[in-house]
């Protein structure tokens, strides 16, 4: 077994292929699925009604939302390939201390060969957004999927990169062990960046358009380009929503004055603005619209 940091990635093409237009329907109802359980129309309405705390706390379910589908993204792709299993129900690796020690005082290329016993435990784990096995190839991939990197100092993305090569030395006996004798010869480590930024190919940092490569499926990188497309513009679009439905809810009401004795026309008067009467509009809030980012 060979725990290792993807080598750069080669121009290839693969046999299999995804067509976008094909798959817009699917795509959109797991769009749909993930907005429903956290960002829905409704959960924005009753979070503008509340105040601001609740307000924050719908805003930062944006995030995880977004990464909840990427991954099931990437696993609804990666059954378009018969050759792939994917595993993702909370996998928690053993980061051992013997494993760590070995990442981090020996260079990648000395670590090959070894494998380490998944019961043996220890106080730290790793839990992998995915583990793809390749059954023909006999080569898995340990991927961590990352919204962005930007807040990510160098010093962070290695040690999350040591961790994930460190629990990669378990991974051979626990698919054997719990997953249906499944048997692997290499074991590479991949951090999937979706913002396509602060890329390393050699150094197993790799954008998403990349992921064509990991399913070795034609198109793949593209249709997950769209996903995240389409899940920000009906995030924004479920907001704007609620905005506006709020703002009819809260926008005063023109009061019509009694007819006065003697006067043959009703005269509309204006209402006394004062603090008591004045309905201060909301601040409109949003998403900022990046400028078009150019494939790699």
């Amino acid at each position: 077994m060979t725990a290792n940091i993807i080598p750069a990635v080669a121009t290839a093409s693969y046999d299999l292929t995804v067509d976008l237009e094909d798959m817009r329907p699917a795509l959109d109802k797991l769009v749909s699925e993930v907005l429903d359980t956290a960002l829905s129309g409704a959960m924005f309405r009753r979070a503008l009604a509340a105040g601001m705390d609740d307000i924050a706390s719908v805003m930062r379910a944006v995030p995880a939302a977004e990464g909840r589908l990427l991954e099931r993204g990437i696993s609804f792709l990666a059954k378009r390939n018969p050759d792939l299993v994917v595993l993702t129900d909370n996998l928690r690796l053993p980061v051992t201390k013997a494993a760590a020690e070995l990442v981090a005082m020996n260079d990648v290329a000395l670590v090959k060969s070894l494998s380490l016993d998944a019961d043996s435990g220890g106080r730290k784990s790793y839990t992998p957004d995915l583990l793809i096995i390749n059954r023909s190839t006999k080569l898995g991939h340990l991927v961590d999927v990352k919204r962005s990197l930007s807040s990510y100092e160098v010093s962070r993305i290695t040690e999350l990169k040591n961790r994930m090569l460190a629990a990669a030395l378990v991974v051979p006996d626990l698919l054997y062990k719990e997953h249906r004798r499944l048997h692997v010869e290499e074991v590479r480590v991949v951090i999937l960046n979706a913002e396509n930024q602060r890329t390393d190919i050699d150094g197993g940092v790799w954008p998403l358009t990349h992921l064509d490569h990991l399913l070795e499926i034609m198109g793949a990188g593209d249709v997950m380009a769209h996903l995240r497309d389409l899940f920000q513009r009906r995030v924004e679009a479920n907001w704007m929503s609620a905005l506006n439905d709020h703002r009819l809810d809260t926008a005063p009401t023109l009061q019509t004055p009694s007819r006065d004795p003697g006067e043959g026309d009703v005269v509309r008067r204006r209402p006394r603005e004062d603090q008591s009467s004045v309905s201060r509009a909301p601040v409109s809030i949003g998403f900022a619209r990046a400028p078009g980012i150019a494939r790699a």
